[in-house]
């Protein structure tokens, strides 16, 4: 297993809008690196409220959760996080596994991008968790870079890909919200308190 170095990440993964690795004065560096790619955030963001006091459960999540903000900053409040996603388009080949970390300059600041792998043959634009842990309200700048790509090449092609297996945020549009396929809509509510009926 080895990590892809940048002239094959251009020549072998379709991103798009592809950016070269240049010197942008006053922004948060975005396009390909030596060994991966750091995306850009997009405009528009899911930012976490509990305004609601409603249980967070991955198997029945509320939307009422959230608060759209759309623009070129986003405020995140102190100890909470956001929803975003990335400006850039990925299609992973079927012998490539990615890893997302977060960037240096936000991570100094207290703030944790968190992705959980992109596996082989998964398409789409990345939904990313903008984690802010700090006492104090957080900015993200849209439009610029947010986390690293990193893109590991396997010893052998896989047997099922993600796309074979139909996964459920395959070529997902827009922001899309943690769900389960097949969860029973009635066990549980959001509350968090007994049913009174």
């Amino acid at each position: 297993m080895g990590v892809l170095p940048d002239w094959m990440i251009e020549r072998d993964v379709k991103i798009e809008p592809f950016a070269p690795q240049q010197h942008r004065p006053g922004v948060i560096s975005y396009g390909v690196t030596s060994y991966g790619y750091d995306v850009r955030v997009d405009r528009h963001f899911k930012v976490f409220t509990n305004v609601w006091g409603i249980t967070v459960d991955p198997k029945h999540f509320d939307p009422k959760s959230f608060v759209d903000v759309e623009g070129d900053f986003c405020l995140i409040p102190p100890n909470s996080f956001a929803l975003a996603e990335t400006v850039e388009y990925l299609e992973i080949p079927r012998d490539i596994l990615c890893v997302c970390v977060g960037k240096s300059t936000y991570a100094r600041c207290g703030i944790i991008v968190n992705v959980t792998p992109l596996e082989p043959e998964w398409r789409g634009r990345i939904t990313i968790e903008i984690s802010n842990t700090t006492p104090l309200p957080a900015k993200i700048y849209a439009g610029e870079g947010i986390a690293q790509i990193l893109f590991l090449t396997a010893q052998a092609v896989c047997r099922t890909s993600y796309a074979d297996k139909k996964g459920k945020y395959q070529d997902q549009s827009g922001l899309t919200l943690p769900f389960v396929p097949g969860a029973d809509p009635g066990r549980g509510n959001n509350s968090g308190l007994p049913d009174r009926t």
